[in-house]
């Protein structure tokens, strides 16, 4: 017999003891992506501290989960002031924490940046980006308590690296992240502290949009599905499983359901099929991230109505259209004006 098969069965044994006790914090968990990762991580037997302004929501997130390892904790990162308070509650837990999910994001405004005052951009910076420096600044130092290895993963959006239409600020604030994910990445390394941003190249389908999302969209379950990929790469099994840059896309990270993952996923109603949502699931997502509905009993109402206020599945969603018919316009209106212009000389002496 192999006289390392012991020693190594007791090594993964401690390995998933210590992955049991420690929990994952998850920022802004009552929004439509936050939501998702909440639901990963739990499917895959992880404790959750889910973290939201909404009290409400909250309550209605632990109703969906009634019997799973889940601490919801009201609070909020918008200022240095709400990160310092937020990360003294989550020391007061007494619970150790090896990885923090932020997918904090503020409204989905839209608009030309022509068109609007320079604060409309600083609110979106003030709503997009600086949230994320104010938690890493206070919750980094919580990861790296008692020499844990620890990940912290930022959700970023899409637009980051082409404009997007109608969402230019957004498209800032975006690219903005990417670089602050960079610079947490390489500052965080001299407390042993590894920060990632997971980068989604599109909308999210979520809970809070299923009547207008594009088939092709991944879902808010497969983006945390991925988040807990990035942090399980550190925890479970030291580098060398998942890209270890500042900033990684999200088809670059590789996921593969485990026994006890695939478990848990049949007891929270979780499909392993990441990126193939149901025609009936499929949901448009703004490029906030914005408060999802719960499935519990208590929010049934709420769901309910936001369901019959959306607008029926056509074979585009409507702002999809919008955008179309103006690139059309832009297209068409060059060649229109060199014709005129051509018939206009033919027509002179």
């Amino acid at each position: 017999m192999n006289a390392t098969a012991p020693k190594a069965s007791a090594q993964n044994a401690g390995q998933n003891r210590r992955i049991a006790r420690a929990a994952v914090v998850v920022l802004g968990a009552t929004g439509g992506v936050g939501r998702g990762v909440v639901k990963a991580a739990l499917a895959s037997g992880r404790p959750v501290i889910a973290v939201a302004r909404d009290k409400s929501g909250l309550q209605c997130l632990r109703g969906s989960f009634p019997d799973a390892d889940l601490t919801i904790v009201p609070g909020s990162v918008s200022n240095d002031g709400d990160g310092e308070r937020l990360a003294r509650t989550l020391s007061k837990l007494g619970r150790p924490i090896d990885g923090v999910v932020a997918a904090v994001c503020g409204s989905a405004a839209r608009g030309r940046l022509l068109d609007h005052p320079a604060a409309f951009l600083r609110q979106t910076l003030d709503e997009d980006l600086l949230p994320h420096l104010a938690a890493a600044r206070h919750l980094l130092p919580l990861l790296a308590q008692g020499g844990r290895t620890g990940t912290y993963v930022l959700i970023g959006g899409p637009g980051a690296d082409r404009p997007w239409a109608g969402y230019g600020h957004r498209s800032i604030a975006t690219a903005a992240l990417r670089m602050l994910a960079r610079v947490l990445h390489e500052e965080a390394r001299t407390i042993g502290v590894r920060v990632q941003l997971l980068a989604i190249d599109s909308p999210v389908c979520t809970e809070l949009n299923r009547a207008n999302a594009c088939e092709q969209w991944p879902s808010a379950l497969s983006v945390g599905q991925r988040a807990l990929a990035l942090i399980n790469a550190l925890t479970e099994a030291g580098d060398g499983l998942q890209p270890a840059e500042a900033v990684v896309p999200y088809s670059k990270v590789d996921f593969w359901p485990s026994s006890a993952g695939d478990t848990a996923d049949d007891a929270f109603g979780v499909t392993t099929d990441v990126d193939s949502p149901s025609p009936a699931s499929t949901n448009q997502q703004e490029p906030g991230n914005g408060d999802a509905i719960a499935s519990s009993p208590a929010c049934g109402a709420a769901k309910s109505q936001a369901m019959h206020d959306a607008p029926a599945v056509g074979l585009l969603p409507s702002r999809c259209l919008q955008d179309a018919r103006t690139l059309l316009r832009n297209l068409i209106a060059p060649n229109h004006n060199a014709t005129h212009n051509n018939n206009n000389q033919e027509d002179s002496p």
